[in-house]
C-alpha cells in the first residue's frame, strides 16, 4: 500500500495481486466506516459497479460476521451458510468457497479482506494463515 498514486489505485493493485497469488476468482477489500458499517472499497472479479455502493451493517452476512467475530471464516459453500447475505449489485451469484480474514487494529475490526472461488473447495490451513498474514499487514 505504501507508495505514490490515489489510494483507490493502490487498493485495486492489491486486490489483483492477491487474487492472482492466491489463485482466487475474488479478491475483496471492505472496509468499516464511521457509521459502523462495511462499505466494499476495492474488488478483482466482482462487478466493479457495486464499490463504494455495497454496504453491510455490522453482523450483517458473512463480510459483517468475520468483522463481528474478528476471526477468520472459510466456508466450502457460502451460500448455504445461515449467515450468506445476498447482494445483487456484486455479481457473486457464481462463487462457492469463501475465505475472510478481519483487517485488525488494536484488536478491533476496520474492515474484512476476502477471497472466493467458484469452486466448492475448504481453503487449507496455510492458506488461511496467509489471508490472515495479508490483512494484519494491510491493517497497518
Amino acid at each position: 500500500m505504501a507508495g505514490a498514486g490515489p489510494a483507490q489505485e493502490r487498493l485495486d493493485m492489491v486486490v489483483r495481486t492477491i487474487a492472482q497469488s492466491m489463485v482466487a476468482e475474488v479478491c475483496s477489500i471492505y472496509l468499516r466506516r464511521a457509521s459502523g458499517e462495511l462499505e466494499l472499497f476495492a474488488t478483482q472479479g466482482l462487478n466493479p459497479e457495486a464499490v463504494h455502493n455495497t454496504r453491510l451493517r455490522p453482523g450483517e452476512g458473512l463480510v459483517g460476521e468475520v468483522a463481528r467475530l474478528a476471526q477468520p471464516i472459510s466456508l466450502s459453500d457460502a451460500p448455504t451458510h445461515p449467515s450468506f447475505s445476498y447482494r445483487p449489485e456484486t455479481g457473486e451469484d457464481p462463487y462457492h468457497a469463501f475465505l475472510g480474514a478481519p483487517l485488525l487494529r488494536g484488536g478491533r475490526a476496520i474492515g474484512v479482506l476476502v477471497v472466493q472461488n467458484r469452486a466448492e473447495r475448504r481453503y487449507d490451513e496455510d492458506e488461511v494463515e496467509d489471508i490472515q498474514t495479508i490483512a494484519m499487514v494491510l491493517a497497518e
